[in-house]
Order: structure tokens, then C-alpha cells, then sequence
């Protein structure tokens, strides 16, 4: 039941469920990095979260209070639809029952995080955004960028959130930003106008959120500059998709071969590989990096990050 509520109270629940949920694991693919504006986990455990839902901006706070109880609260005008579908978005329906991985690595994983879950947000413009920004670069320049975007044109997350905690901007004001702006935060000429594209159909593509993933990959897919790691990147979060494989990621291959085989693979190879896991090939590859098994060997130094500031 959700407690009426209003200011600094807001609204709350407390969320039971059937099984262990394991809040920070499950959360954690919704930040953007220490700093990120939108996403906080504050020094109490407490993960802060501002977005913008279909009847309006909201800030929420999670807790966990027991192995499968969640406390929530709620601030801002989306504060009930959020509330209500705090299930949802915890992915509380997702059914377990075919996974069943046997590398060793993996089995130890998945005993281990019985409580990790898959995220469903259903706000497919809040995730394409970020993932296009790490497209083709290095997460820290994405982030630094996606920091600079957010502080300078986002609003004041609602309710007693903590300090500097901005709503994200709406897909209007992406739209608006100038090239410029876009260059001086360090974001490519490519990746900002495919963000420019999106939003300009930011409407019509919540609606991937409704179709089966197929369908949805072909709506994300047929924005020029939207390929199949963001595609992926974006249905991780927003479609709760067990099975998004980022297929084309700088490291994700040759790193699940060296955890799970000791050898390097290909993004071909590494297909083949987890073909016996389908629809859990991303529930396996989020317990591989929650585990601390995912690692492969540093054979040099980092490639160089790339700044488009001063051209």
C-alpha cells in the first residue's frame, strides 16, 4: 500500500518479495559513475534515484530492510506511478526456472547472488542517452560528459534529495542543445546528432518498452547511429532483457573468455559461446562482474582518451 504523503515526507511502500532481492547489485547499472547527477547511493546504503516518468519528474529512495524487503519512497509528481510499479521495475515476474549455467565460475555466481535481478525502468530515452555517449569511448570521458550535460541543463531532482541531484534533461532539451555545446562537453559531432535523431521520436521509441525484444532492437536499431551494443546497452535497463548481449563492447569478449576459458575470445566466438545460456546471457555476464571472477590480463597500457574540445 502506498502511504499518501506530500514535501519532504513524501510517499512510501514497503516491498515484499518471494525470493531474496539483492537492492545494490540489481541497481547498480543505473549509475553513471561517481558524481553521476541523477543517481546517488548515499553513506546510509540508500540509493537515490531522479527520472522522469510518464506523469512526471520524480525522486526515489530504495532501501533494503530485510533479504526480501524493500523500503521505498517517492517525491515529485510521478511519485505514485513509480511506487506502483516498483514490481515491475524490480523485474519480481522474471522467471528463473531456465537458467541453468554449469561452468563452475558461473554456478558459484548465481549461488552466491540469489538476489540479483534484472532492471526494468521502461524509460527507453533515459537509457539511450548515456549509452550513446559511451559509444566508441572511454567510459571515464562518457561519464565526465554525461556529468557535464546533466549539471548544465537538468532540473532539481524534487523532494529532500541529496545535494547537486538533477532530473535528467527532457528529450526536448536534448534536442535543443547546440553542436557546440555538444563539442565543449566533449561529446562527437556521431554520437550528438544520433542523440539529436532520438529524440526527435523520443515518444514513439517508449513505445519499445511494449514489444518483444526482437521488435523492440529493430525500433532502437532504426535510428541511424543506434547499433547493437546500444541497442543492447538500452534494453539492459529500460526492457529488463536477461538475454542483451553487448556484442561489439571494447573488452566484454576477449574478458568473458579469459574469466570462463583462460584464452581471448572474438564477439563471434564469444556468441557461440554463450548460445547454451539464451535468455540469460546478460544475467550470466552481470553475475560474472558482481562476483568478482571478470578479469583478464593487462598487457599494456590504456589506449588513450580521445577529446574533441579543442578541434
Amino acid at each position: 500500500m502506498v502511504e499518501p504523503g506530500a514535501g519532504r515526507t513524501g510517499s512510501s511502500r514497503t516491498l515484499t518479495a518471494d525470493r531474496p532481492i539483492d537492492l545494490a547489485c540489481t541497481l547498480a547499472p543505473l549509475g553513471r559513475g561517481n558524481g553521476d547527477p541523477c543517481h546517488r547511493v548515499s553513506s546510509d546504503g540508500a540509493h537515490w534515484h531522479a527520472c522522469r516518468l510518464p506523469t512526471g519528474p520524480v525522486t526515489y529512495r530504495l532501501t533494503q530492510s530485510g533479504q526480501c524487503v524493500v523500503e521505498a519512497r517517492a517525491w515529485g509528481p510521478g511519485a505514485a506511478e513509480f511506487l506502483d510499479g516498483l514490481e515491475h521495475m524490480l523485474c519480481l515476474d522474471e522467471d528463473l526456472s531456465t537458467f541453468a549455467p554449469d561452468h563452475p565460475k558461473l554456478v558459484d555466481a548465481h549461488r552466491r547472488y540469489p538476489g540479483l535481478r534484472m532492471l526494468r525502468t521502461g524509460l527507453v530515452f533515459e537509457a539511450l542517452v548515456p549509452a550513446v555517449l559511451e559509444q566508441k569511448v572511454h567510459t571515464v570521458s562518457a561519464r565526465a560528459s554525461w556529468r557535464t550535460l546533466v549539471r548544465r541543463f537538468g532540473e532539481p531532482a524534487p523532494g529532500p534529495a541529496p545535494e547537486e541531484m538533477r532530473l535528467p534533461p527532457d528529450a526536448d532539451t536534448w534536442r535543443r542543445i547546440p553542436s557546440w555545446t555538444y563539442h565543449r562537453a566533449n561529446v562527437g559531432p556521431q554520437r550528438a546528432q544520433t542523440i539529436v535523431r532520438a529524440a526527435r521520436v523520443a515518444s514513439s521509441l517508449e513505445r519499445a518498452a511494449q514489444a518483444d525484444p526482437a521488435e523492440a532492437a529493430r525500433m532502437l536499431r532504426a535510428i541511424p547511429g543506434i547499433g547493437v551494443w546500444t541497442a543492447a546497452e538500452i534494453a539492459q535497463r529500460a526492457f529488463g532483457d536477461a538475454d542483451a548481449l553487448s556484442v561489439g563492447d571494447y573488452h566484454l569478449a576477449a574478458t568473458v573468455g579469459w574469466t570462463l576459458l583462460g584464452r581471448p575470445l572474438d564477439d563471434e566466438a564469444l556468441v557461440d559461446y554463450l548460445e547454451p545460456l539464451r535468455p540469460h546471457r546478460y544475467r550470466a555476464i552481470r553475475l560474472l562482474e558482481i562476483s568478482g571472477h571478470f578479469h583478464k590480463p593487462k598487457f599494456g597500457p590504456r589506449t588513450p582518451l580521445t577529446d574533441h574540445t579543442w578541434h
